[in-house]
């Protein structure tokens, strides 16, 4: 079966309805144990495409790294916007991946006419029309765009705060629930960036107690 790349089907009928700067949004790190969640805003200017946009999920991250600088250097304006392990813990990950959206959106510095947003949630008032797309990154082509810039700048944290706190191979796992990151917080106990909400998401015994 051939696997669709996103296309611009959702962007060519706001353009053509007059809504000229439609911002993709999109969410890196909800899953992880350890570290912020990140999301990306990312305007594209019309019919101006980036060759090999995709999911993020569905590139290396060579190619990842090459299609953030070339959304970084084209695209009419990007934002990021995130949510520390702390937020997350008190409002819950669902709500702090709504508020690092709104948050990118809110940067990027160009007011939005449209807001295509990966998932089936938005944050509460948003100021402009939106829509929430299902697997939005798999569909469409500005939603792909956040999605690279989302992971990409997340991966960069992740390696930033393995040098800060060694041993837990963020590095490789980019706080990821991995069998080496379970092996890690059974030895070396839980970092001051671990999400302690997660507790009774890790494992059958409680990992984020101390060692």
């Amino acid at each position: 079966m051939t696997r669709t790349r996103p296309d611009f089907r959702f962007e060519s009928e706001l353009w053509r309805a007059g809504h000229t700067a439609v911002a993709g949004v999109d969410e890196a790190g909800r899953g992880c144990l350890a570290g912020p969640v990140v999301a990306a805003a990312v305007i594209l200017e019309p019919g101006r495409d980036i060759d090999g946009l995709d999911d993020s999920k569905r590139l290396s991250p060579s190619a990842r790294t090459a299609l953030a600088a070339l959304i970084r250097r084209d695209a009419v304006a990007f934002a990021i916007g995130l949510c520390s392990p702390d937020e997350i813990d008190r409002r819950n990950i669902l709500h702090a991946s709504l508020e690092a959206m709104r948050r990118a959106v809110a940067a990027l510095g160009t007011e939005p006419g449209f807001v295509l947003v990966d998932g089936d949630r938005m944050w509460p008032r948003p100021a402009f029309p939106w829509r929430t797309l299902v697997k939005g990154d798999a569909r469409s082509r500005t939603i792909a765009a956040a999605s690279i810039i989302a992971k990409t700048e997340r991966d960069l944290e992740m390696d930033r705060l393995a040098a800060r706190h060694p041993g837990y191979g963020w590095e490789r796992n980019k706080g990821y629930p991995t069998p080496d990151h379970f092996e890690a917080l059974r030895v070396l106990g839980p970092s001051p960036v671990h999400r302690r909400s997660f507790r009774l998401r890790t494992a059958e015994t409680d990992l984020f107690s101390a060692p």
